[in-house]
C-alpha cells in the first residue's frame, strides 16, 4: 500500500530520501508541473477545458487537427492566446529536476508539456511527447520559425520563403505521437529504478500508458488529485509539486 503524504515539507524530505537511494531516476510530468509558473492546466476546476473561449468550439476542438484545417483563424487565435507562454519562468520543480540531472541522479525528463520550461531550467535530456511551442515549421517547405515569430504573425501565419502555412510543432487531437519519442520514453522508463510521476492525472492515452513499462523499485506520484496509478505507487505526495521539490 502506498504511503500518502499531504504535507509539502514532509513530501520534500521523503522525495530527497528516495532520490538519494536511487541509482537512476526518470521523471514523467504533465500540466501540473507548470501551474506554479502561471500556466493553466487542462482538467482542474480552473483549467482550460472548464473555460469557454468560443461560441462555436470547445477547447478540445480548438486544439484539434481538423479545426486547424477547417478554421485555421480560430485555431491560431486560440493557440496564440492560450497555448503560448513566452514570459513563463521555471519554478522550483523544473529547477530541482535540472539540478538532479547535472548531478547525475536523474537521466531523463519525459513531459507532456509544450512550454519548454524544463529546458529553460537547464534540463538537457527532455523527451517532449506533445511537442513544443518553441518550434514551428512550414508545412510546405519545412522552414523553421520561433515562438516569437509565431506570436508576432497576424492571422494565419505564412512562410516567408514559400507562403505555406506555418504549423506549431505540437501534437494536436487526432494526431499521433512521434514514434521516436515513444520509444525513447519506453526505454527510459524501463531502465530506471525510480520513476517519479508529477503533475499529471494519468488519464490521457497513449502517454499515460507509458507508466506500464516501469519495472523498477520505487514508483512515486506527486499530484494534488488522485490518479489511477496511486494504488500501485510506493509513495504518493498529494501536495503542491513545486514545494515538494524544494530541497
Amino acid at each position: 500500500m502506498a504511503q500518502v503524504i499531504q504535507s509539502a515539507t514532509e513530501a520534500a524530505a521523503k522525495l530527497k530520501d528516495v532520490v538519494d537511494a536511487s541509482k537512476e531516476v526518470v521523471f514523467f510530468g504533465g500540466a501540473g508541473v507548470s501551474t506554479a509558473s502561471g500556466i493553466p492546466d487542462f482538467r482542474s476546476e480552473n483549467g482550460l477545458y472548464n473555460q469557454r473561449f468560443s461560441s462555436k468550439y470547445t477547447p478540445e476542438e480548438l486544439l484539434s487537427h481538423h479545426l486547424w484545417r477547417q478554421d485555421p483563424r480560430a485555431f491560431y487565435d486560440f493557440y496564440r492566446k492560450m497555448m503560448c507562454a513566452p514570459d513563463a519562468r521555471p519554478n522550483q520543480a523544473h529547477i530541482k529536476l535540472a539540478e538532479l540531472e547535472r548531478k547525475g541522479r536523474l537521466s531523463t525528463v519525459i513531459t507532456q508539456n509544450i512550454d519548454g520550461l524544463h529546458q529553460k531550467a537547464g534540463s538537457r535530456h527532455v523527451i517532449e511527447l506533445h511537442g513544443s511551442t518553441h518550434r514551428n515549421y512550414c508545412v510546405k517547405c519545412g522552414a523553421g520559425y520561433t515562438e516569437e515569430w509565431m506570436l508576432e504573425a497576424d492571422g494565419i501565419p505564412r512562410c516567408e520563403k514559400c507562403g505555406g502555412m506555418v504549423k506549431p510543432d505540437v501534437v494536436l487531437y487526432e494526431e499521433a505521437l512521434d514514434e521516436k519519442n515513444i520509444e525513447g520514453a519506453i526505454r527510459a522508463i524501463g531502465n530506471c529504478d525510480t520513476l517519479i510521476i508529477g503533475g499529471t492525472s494519468l488519464v490521457v492515452y497513449p502517454a499515460a500508458g507509458l507508466v506500464n513499462y516501469f519495472q523498477g523499485d520505487r514508483l512515486v506520484i506527486v499530484n494534488l488529485q488522485p490518479t489511477p496509478q496511486d494504488s500501485a505507487a510506493d509513495l504518493v505526495c498529494a501536495c503542491d509539486i513545486a514545494l515538494a521539490f524544494d530541497w
